[in-house]
């Protein structure tokens, strides 16, 4: 038995099918297989239900996995603390940021941070609120960014910047030539919104329900870029955070008046982290850098 085959069977675990389940583990399906099936010959219990249509946790599984969790959460703390003692701003590092966040807002951090932290070795990882957070939970990343709050005991969050929504229409929009709006001006417009999973959509769902805008049921996008084409279209009209805006796109971009909509956005990582001085060195570069695109 060895950690690589513990990590094998927590991501089985985790994504329910042996294909999803290797890739997320860099390794073939085979080879996945052939040591999840090495590591019940050793344990000599069955720990995976195998059916043509479903992969499932035998009830000696469901345990078994809970404690190879413990196990790498340990694994990965231990080589935290090495890390941390021989360098405490270098090391690998491990970072999880949501879909909605991540192209927009990493090529504008990555440089500031390799200036800041030359020894630190980034390793990223792009995924939905839900998969990061349990991601994070459970030591697999060593923090998070998105949109907060979470309100979970076990995690520190700290703000980075609060991004405006802006009112995305088509050029040919009835409220395209508009310079301003007002959040009545979203009253029983077609809002356009991403697919469930997405904190943004719940997010910009309050915003449009306290002001009477109507979803449009019939198509929800997997992505901004997606959401972009669609109002380009004059499908609808969406709400799209500053940093995702970019010109060019068939969009026009308007802003609110007043206090416009906007989320705030974040880095959390687990309270009982043991690198909280590079986190918190860490947030104030990200702080500083986003705060001059958003200025900008």
């Amino acid at each position: 038995m060895n950690l690589r085959d513990l990590r094998y069977l927590v991501a089985v675990a985790e994504h329910k099918h042996f294909g999803r389940a290797a890739q997320a583990c860099f390794v073939s399906q085979p080879t996945l297989s052939t040591q999840l099936k090495k590591l019940e010959e050793t344990l000599d219990v069955t720990l995976i239900e195998r059916t043509n249509r479903q992969v499932m946790l035998s009830p000696a599984g469901e345990q078994i996995v809970q404690q190879a969790q413990k196990i790498l959460r340990e694994v990965n703390t231990l080589t935290s603390m090495a890390e941390q003692y021989r360098d405490p701003l270098g090391g690998d590092f491990r970072l999880g940021i949501i879909p909605t966040i991540a192209p927009y807002l990493l090529p504008k951090i990555l440089s500031p941070m390799r200036r800041a932290f030359p020894n630190l070795r980034l390793q990223l990882t792009e995924g939905q609120t839900a998969q990061i957070t349990r991601m994070l939970k459970q030591g697999d990343l060593d923090a998070i960014i998105l949109a907060l709050p979470l309100d979970d005991d076990g995690l520190t969050e700290l703000p980075l910047y609060n991004e405006p929504f802006l009112f995305a229409a088509s050029k040919n929009h009835a409220k395209a030539k508009k310079t301003s709006v007002s959040l009545a001006d979203l009253e029983n417009e077609e809002v356009l919104l991403l697919e469930d999973g997405h904190c943004l959509r719940d997010q910009a769902l309050d915003v449009c329900n306290a002001h009477q805008a109507v979803e449009n049921t019939s198509f929800r996008a997997t992505s901004l870029e997606t959401l972009r084409q669609m109002v380009a279209s004059n499908a609808g009209i969406t709400l799209m955070p500053k940093l995702a805006v970019h010109k060019g796109s068939g969009v026009r971009y308007i802003p609110f008046k007043g206090q416009p909509p906007h989320r705030i956005v974040g880095l959390c990582w687990r309270t009982t982290s043991t690198r909280t001085a590079l986190l918190e060195e860490l947030g104030a570069v990200l702080k500083k850098a986003a705060a001059q695109e958003l200025l900008a």
